[in-house]
């Protein structure tokens, strides 16, 4: 059985826009498709501020450029609208995040990437965040080993080694624990490096010769 009108139909759509009057430049009543509606969704989302980037995530386009030419506003638009958005989430963030930092912050500032700089390689801490270790900076995931400093690496595990023989010969089973996990900190860092330098490996494929040399 057939609906010769049914509502979603082409010819049902057209004697709707018929009935209410709209028309093209030429006079023609106007014809729509779900994809026109779907056009018209992101152009006015787009243009009333959402993000072009979420509106290809709610339109399920693999490539933004497609989002972009779905909808009927130039570039300088999309970039107005998005500037629109970035000041309003800035408008709700704390008026103080925005303020000019004294020089004693600023100084501050600085001074943290000065202290980033260890014996064996390099903190990875944010700023403005506390040493979870207590400064116990090899057993701290956020160390950045310094392949040159292998060498002292290698001789803090064996020195830990050493204290965890002698803490467990003397029944310091308290320091033995804290040791410990000192020491699988050091063995880490270094697997880290013998990662990375097994990376970078040069691999010797000889002397090209010619049939002539042979």
């Amino acid at each position: 059985m057939t609906t010769r009108n049914a509502p979603g139909t082409r010819q049902h759509r057209c004697c709707f826009l018929a009935f209410i009057g709209l028309t093209d430049s030429t006079g023609q009543p106007l014809a729509f498709t779900p994809h026109d509606l779907r056009r018209m969704f992101i152009t006015d989302a787009i243009r009333s501020g959402l993000p072009p980037h979420i509106a290809q995530a709610i339109a399920g386009h693999a490539n933004i450029n497609t989002t972009m030419g779905y909808h009927a506003i130039y570039p300088a638009e999309t970039i107005e609208a998005h500037r629109a958005f970035i000041s309003r989430r800035r408008a709700l963030r704390p008026a103080e995040e925005h303020r000019t930092p004294t020089d004693a912050e600023w100084e501050d500032f600085l001074g943290h990437f000065e202290r980033r700089k260890l014996s064996v390689g390099t903190c990875a801490r944010a700023y403005g965040t506390a040493c979870i270790h207590e400064h116990a900076c090899v057993r701290c995931s956020l160390l950045r080993p310094d392949p040159a400093q292998r060498a002292r690496l290698a001789e803090i595990r064996d020195n830990l080694i050493a204290r965890i023989a002698e803490a467990e010969t003397e029944g310091w089973l308290g320091e033995v624990e804290g040791l410990q996990v000192s020491l699988a900190g050091a063995e880490e860092k270094l697997r880290q490096l013998d990662r990375s330098h097994g990376q970078h490996t040069a691999v010797d494929l000889g002397i090209p010769t010619t049939r002539g040399d042979r």
